[in-house]
């Protein structure tokens, strides 16, 4: 993302959601966005998932910039190369823990048989194995953001964008969803982490600080993982 800037009109003034942000990120990177409540991040990701498009700037994303994807070509980056976990869940209420986890594959067009062995495979992953049968509503916090995210991950993506994954959840489970982050990303996935947590953060190998739209690189914070290696 070079210069990117996104501005809305409120009361006659224009207000900058992100103002010239710029940040590249790599593949296989686990980085951090942190930033306080209408910072700008979650602008930042929707950008970045192809969910909202830029005012001014450039972002090139595999090496093309992304106006030059067609809407198809958007539709089918979100839907196979992005996954989003979101602080809400937004799981369906009326649907099984595994019929969410389906729907990505649906969309797909896949095959039914291969559908249900995917969507089992993404659960047994996060260890809901016996909670596929279950409803949100049956479910802990802590199991809901685990269907979620066996949800992002079941149309096997590269990048997967976490906008506040533990901001439902106490600290214990939150800590164990970061470990799923990291986990996944020591897996080859390429994992951005929006939070206001500097905490939360510290899972992450880099940090962007966000601040009135404004984006800075802030001082290689390293996981207690990485931190761990350096001392073996």
């Amino acid at each position: 993302m070079n210069d990117i800037s996104k501005v809305y009109s409120m009361g006659g003034e224009s207000v900058y959601a992100l103002n010239k942000a710029s940040l590249k990120i790599d593949a296989g990177e686990f980085i951090a966005v942190v930033g306080p409540s209408g910072s700008g991040k979650s602008t930042l990701m929707n950008i970045m998932g192809c969910l909202d498009i830029a005012d001014s700037g450039e972002y090139i994303l595999d090496g093309m910039p992304i106006e030059e994807y067609s809407e198809n070509e958007l539709a089918r980056i979100r839907n196979l190369k992005i996954g989003f976990v979101f602080q809400s869940f937004n799981l369906l209420s009326k649907m099984t823990a595994l019929e969410n986890v389906e729907l990505p594959l649906i969309y797909q067009g896949m095959r039914n048989k291969e559908i249900r062995s995917r969507a089992e495979d993404a659960l047994v992953s996060m260890g809901l194995a016996d909670r596929m049968k279950h409803r949100p509503t049956e479910l802990s916090g802590g199991q809901q953001q685990r269907v979620a995210i066996a949800r992002a991950l079941v149309t096997r993506p590269s990048i997967i964008l976490a906008d506040e994954p533990t901001g439902n959840l106490d600290r214990k489970t939150g800590e164990e969803i970061l470990r799923l982050f990291v986990d996944l990303n020591d897996a080859g996935n390429t994992v951005v982490l929006i939070t206001h947590d500097m905490e939360i953060a510290k899972s992450a190998r880099r940090r962007f600080d966000i601040l009135d739209g404004e984006v800075t690189e802030a001082k290689r914070a390293g996981s207690k993982k990485a931190e761990a290696k350096k001392h073996v």
